[in-house]
């Protein structure tokens, strides 16, 4: 079972890396799911997580408190702003626009 909870992290680590570049595909979400599965396949892999300067307070403070901190929530919903502003400036195709507002709605609701 310690190698599927270990492919199951190295693959949520591969898509929060890419939900770090691509607007519509969240980070957090996919990190915290690494550090759980780390947790159970590789104590090495889960105290890399918990040391990264990028991702790890995020995920001690999600472990200790089951809460994202402000500043998170703040520099994410920032992000989510200036993505839906850059969309509206480069002219993207309504469609797209809208489902980017709907998921931003989601979010917000979940905070």
């Amino acid at each position: 079972m310690r190698i599927v909870w270990l492919i199951s992290g190295l693959a949520s680590v591969a898509l929060g890396g890419l939900g770090a570049v691509l607007p519509l595909l969240p980070t957090t979400p996919f990190m915290l799911l690494a550090a759980f599965c780390f947790a159970r396949s590789s104590p090495a892999l889960h105290g890399w997580l918990l040391r990264n300067p990028t991702f790890g307070k995020a995920i001690r403070d999600w472990q200790a408190n089951r809460a994202i901190s402000r500043r998170g929530k703040t520099a994410s919903m920032l992000a989510m702003a200036l993505s839906l502003v850059v969309s509206l400036v480069l002219a993207v195709d309504p469609v797209i626009v809208i489902f980017q507002v709907l998921g931003r709605v989601d979010e917000l609701t979940q905070v």
